[in-house]
């Protein structure tokens, strides 16, 4: 099964994926919270009791997911960043919907990953727009996938301090894939290329 694998810096980062019951409790609700309210959903007085609601169903909607989405948040102020990491198959729908995106998103910039190879970095952080959230964008193209790496802030100065622990994370993730290997004696060799 192909899935994402990243090395966060704990000492920065806290994972919301994997975290289950109380244990993370208040970095999932802050991590909901901070996409809510980026996406508008969050302008009522109900995003409190939205939040606690999503962060309870989340862990199992991720379990579903199967290592195709890993999410972090900052560790000092949780609700200052949301970092996604989310890995999608390429079908010719993907290729479209990327082909046909506003012209502000073909400002890119190269983004080299030890293990992804080039790819492309965009953000978005203008503060003169507050109907849009101040976004880093990290996306690879594989062939077989894409992987793109997202970083939601809730103010445009302040994301643009933490581009460089962004930067770090998105270049730790990878894809793993599982291999089933019918018993055999002797050793396997994998060919480095």
């Amino acid at each position: 099964m192909t899935r994402l694998q990243a090395d966060a810096d704990a000492a920065r980062w806290v994972a919301v994926t994997g975290s289950l019951g109380l244990r993370g409790r208040r970095h999932r609700k802050a991590a909901i919270r901070a996409v809510l309210q980026s996406g508008g959903a969050g302008a009522g007085r109900g995003t409190g009791a939205m939040a606690w609601a999503l962060s309870q169903a989340t862990p199992f909607l991720m379990r579903r997911a199967g290592g195709r989405l890993l999410v972090w948040v900052w560790k000092d102020e949780p609700e200052l960043v949301v970092v996604t990491a989310q890995l999608q198959d390429m079908t010719p729908q993907l290729r479209a919907s990327r082909a046909m995106m506003p012209m502000e998103y073909d400002d890119t910039e190269d983004f080299r990953s030890p293990h992804l190879g080039v790819g492309e970095k965009l953000v978005l952080d203008d503060p003169s727009d507050a109907s849009r959230p101040p976004t880093a964008m990290y996306t690879w193209d594989t062939g077989a996938h894409l992987v793109s790496v997202t970083a939601v802030g809730i103010d445009p100065l302040r994301l643009r301090t933490l581009i460089g622990p962004i930067e770090d994370l998105a270049r730790t993730v990878r894809i793993v894939d599982d291999l089933r290997v019918a018993e055999a004696s002797g050793v396997l060799r994998l060919d480095p290329a």
